[in-house]
């Protein structure tokens, strides 16, 4: 599955073919996203006029999630059978939003995808505070600006071989600009989906896939975010979304909800170094919120 828009489907079958499909009644409330392997019947020509039906969506290695708002207790799919997730962040125009990045990166450590951060506009502003956020996490970062952006591509291309990777960051930060360097002649290949669909699609409105020239890696761009709720991960699973933080709450009282200063060990355990104080004080924001949060509807 390649784009999902507005009620039609586009999956790239087999033979290469861009087949333009709808749900079949069968498949009742399963939903079907991008990144889904399926399985079609009917008319799978291609043709300006040909419709298929989905008919079984296959089992998922992976289901990266989000809500819309951590008081939104509705789970939405960003994208399935993802291998790793790279979080876009701008040093300057836009400011940086670590608060964002945490959430991104605590839903990858969920999906157990695996995280990479791209810090973009390199040129306009330093890069190290950002950095020094998530040294402790031993992630990849990739450094983008005017004169780099290339080398960053390049780096992001050997990172992505043979995986599927995501793409996801608020809008301005030039996350689809990343991709379109990083994707060959990505533009014409989104216009190409957008008139077989019909649906004038594209990646700042809907999420897409697109396949890199080895056949085997793919990119999915997503729309720019606003807001990427957790309400869907419960306080002890949330805890483990932190992993540079986690291993500290070993010396914490059993009961302890990692909020009472006095008798939570995690302020010394970000005091040794282990973690950035930044992580913990977004931990804990995250932590006070879901006693507020009502139950996910699955």
């Amino acid at each position: 599955m390649v784009t999902v828009d507005r009620g039609r489907y586009g999956c790239l079958l087999a033979d290469g073919t861009l087949a333009v499909t709808m749900r079949a009644r069968e498949l009742g409330r399963r939903s079907v996203v991008v990144g889904d392997s399926v399985a079609v019947v009917g008319d799978v020509s291609g043709g300006p006029d040909a419709l298929a039906r989905i008919v079984r969506v296959d089992d998922r290695r992976s289901v990266l999630r989000r809500t819309a708002d951590d008081e939104d207790p509705q789970e939405r799919i960003v994208v399935a059978n993802a291998d790793q997730l790279v979080v876009v962040c701008s040093v300057a125009t836009p400011e940086p939003q670590p608060r964002l990045v945490d959430r991104c990166l605590a839903a990858a450590y969920d999906a157990g995808v695996d995280p990479i951060l791209c810090l973009t506009k390199v040129d306009l502003g330093p890069a190290e505070p950002v950095r020094a956020i998530y040294r402790p996490l031993d992630i990849p970062v990739v450094e983008s600006g005017a004169e780099s952006r290339d080398d960053a591509a390049q780096q992001l291309r050997e990172l992505m071989a043979g995986r599927v990777t995501v793409f996801v960051g608020s809008s301005g930060v030039g996350k689809s600009t990343l991709v379109n360097v990083v994707v060959p002649d990505a533009a014409q290949r989104v216009n190409v989906i957008s008139t077989a669909t019909g649906k004038g699609m594209h990646t700042t409105t809907a999420a897409i896939a697109l396949a890199l020239p080895d056949g085997e890696s793919w990119v999915v761009d997503t729309p720019g975010i606003r807001s990427f709720g957790l309400a869907h991960i419960d306080s002890v699973r949330l805890v483990t979304c932190f992993p540079d933080i986690s291993p500290g709450t070993a010396e914490c009282p059993t009961d302890c909800d990692h909020l009472d200063r006095e008798v939570c060990t995690l302020d010394a355990w970000v005091a040794a170094g282990h973690a950035h104080p930044e992580r913990l004080d977004s931990l804990r924001r995250l932590l006070v919120q879901r006693s507020t949060v009502p139950p996910v509807r699955q």
